[in-house]
């Protein structure tokens, strides 16, 4: 009998993020043959490379670390509600020295190409620096916003001050004090950063095309004794976020708007406002999310908020939205965001009225003059949910490139696997729990998932696994359905596919990229699949392999 194609690991994972981290710990346990590429020099993913000031949690602390280890709920002390970004770094790099993961992962390892070898069943990987590598599996861990959009400006490359975009912020720092600063863009990164720049640099100029909807975030210390507290619920904890569509402690208000007087629905919001996190969003009435009428006069209770906030009405108009009711999009949360507003050295400019037209050496030119600047700001968000994906180029079967599959619209298997890509695995792929809801709970379902997924392979001597065209169809067509209840589908944001940078992801065309269902649907789902035998999903054994290596191919 031919022997077994030989690789270097069982399961390459890529990326050494919140996903990564987690994956090759349940592989280790499993004692898979694993290894994690990561490109960056260290592991951490967003909270590694995201290092803008401001950055921080908007998930509460003890909702968003990983539940898996009850020593490290123990240990682990959050010292914020929303925890900031060398924090949560730390915290990363804390569980992965823990469980001494370092030893399985592989930095500065860009994979640039990942193509199926169908005649041997195996994946070919090559990575930037020219080294090659094969496994059976691979695992694609990457982040949902891991790909920077640069805008489409002329000029770009004339200005002769530091310019960056904000996922590549200077990890040894930059001096602001005293500084002219622009900064392009006014979503959930800019949302975090604007107020911390106020108060530093000498100007602030910020370059708005549209304004987003967003509420305070409300952020407080966590003192020993809550910390002691929150350590004794953490089963509940995590229970309730099982229980909640976002995986958040947030859960609906279970009343029908149109039940509700008006006063009370006033009491409701101004008590959700003044809370910490997503209850503004999340644990509100479930019209606001399907009902114009409903979710129009929510979104003018927030305007009344912002315009109570922002001293200048004019200023404070600017900052409202028009083109969106809120939650529509995803909600950046802020933190004395409308109140930088009201500083004279902060200024707003509005560039649908006063296009941008070019980056010159010395600044920003908009239709109305020049901006002078010492230094310029890219806060213009990512080409969300495929865009880490495009950047690698992944053949599958007969060379089909998955970029090419998914650019009308992705189409997935539960958003974890993809017709035409054997062995092909995405604990937090498009379409997945984890695109929607608080990402690490997400994660960790769908990670645990694909390891019972690899378990039951190994005990039923399988090495393939791929879903079948019509399961593949089946399960987008729920994604597809989801969005037509939603009044995010009108939305220009990532969750529609919406990226005026990105070519062929303008306006016009949505893509569906969240599953829209919630987690305790999203789990019984997937659940029910799992326990069908994985119906939908296409085995094989590999035929090369004698009895006794396909018994142990997983071991």
């Amino acid at each position: 009998m031919t022997q077994r194609p030989e690789t270097d690991y069982e399961v390459i994972v890529i990326g050494a993020g919140v996903a990564g981290i987690y994956q090759i710990k349940r592989l280790i346990d499993h004692g898979i043959r694993a290894t994690v590429l990561e490109g960056s020099d260290n592991l951490g993913g967003t909270w590694y490379n995201n290092r803008y000031p401001g950055a921080r949690f908007d998930s509460e602390s003890y909702t968003y670390g990983y539940s898996f280890s009850d020593e490290v709920l123990k240990e682990w002390h959050w010292k914020e509600r929303f925890s900031s970004q060398p924090e949560n770094l730390r915290y990363l790099n804390y569980v992965a020295d823990k469980f001494d993961l370092r030893k399985h992962m592989q930095f500065n390892s860009k994979v640039e190409a990942a193509h199926f070898d169908d005649d041997k069943g195996i994946w070919q990987l090559r990575l930037s620096d020219g080294r090659e590598m094969s496994s059976r599996f691979v695992i694609m861990a990457i982040g949902l916003l891991s790909q920077p959009t640069l805008p489409n400006i002329q000029g770009m490359d004339d200005f002769k001050g530091p310019s960056f975009h904000t996922y590549y912020w200077p990890h040894e720092g930059i001096d602001l004090k005293g500084k002219k600063v622009g900064i392009i863009g006014t979503g959930a990164t800019a949302i975090q950063i604007i107020p911390v720049i106020a108060e530093e640099a000498e100007e602030l100029y910020v370059f708005q095309r549209r304004p987003n909807w967003s509420a305070p975030l409300n952020n407080s210390e966590i003192s020993d004794a809550e910390m002691t507290d929150i350590r004794s619920r953490y089963d509940e904890i995590f229970e309730n976020c099982s229980l909640s569509p976002g995986g958040f402690e947030h859960r609906p208000d279970r009343r029908s708007f149109y039940d509700v007087s008006r006063e009370e629905r006033l009491a409701l919001w101004d008590r959700l406002y003044d809370e910490p996190g997503f209850g503004i969003w999340l644990a509100n009435f479930r019209e606001i999310f399907m009902d114009e009428a409903a979710n129009a006069e929510f979104s003018e209770y927030i305007a009344d908020r912002i315009r109570q906030r922002v001293k200048d009405p004019v200023t404070a108009d600017k900052l409202i939205p028009k083109d969106h009711g809120f939650g529509v999009q995803r909600v950046p949360l802020e933190t004395r965001y409308f109140e930088a507003y009201n500083r004279d050295n902060v200024h707003l400019i509005d560039i649908q009225e006063s296009p941008l037209e070019r980056v010159t050496e010395s600044g920003l030119r908009t239709a109305a003059g020049d901006h002078d600047l010492d230094v310029i700001i890219y806060s213009t968000g990512f080409d969300a949910m495929t865009g880490a994906f495009d950047h690698i180029d992944i053949l599958g079967v007969d060379g089909a490139s998955l970029k090419d599959k998914w650019f009308e619209a992705p189409a997935t298997f539960l958003g974890m696997m993809v017709h035409g890509f054997p062995n092909l695995l995405m604990p937090n792929g498009p379409q997945s729990g984890s695109a929607s809801t608080n990402y690490p709970r997400g994660i960790e379902s769908g990670v645990n998932w694909l390891m019972d997924l690899l378990e039951f392979m190994h005990e039923h001597g399988y090495t393939r696994a791929e879903p079948t065209e019509e399961a593949e169809q089946q399960w987008t067509a729920e994604v597809v359905e989801m969005y037509k209840i939603m009044l995010m589908r009108k939305a220009k944001s990532w969750f529609t596919g919406y990226n005026s940078n990105v070519k062929g992801h303008e306006a016009g065309r949505v893509r569906h990229l969240v599953y829209n269902g919630g987690t305790p649907k999203y789990m019984a789902r997937i659940n029910a699949v799992a326990a069908n035998d994985y119906d939908g999903i296409r085995f094989e054994a590999d035929p090369a392999l004698s009895e006794e290596e396909t018994a142990r191919s997983l071991a």
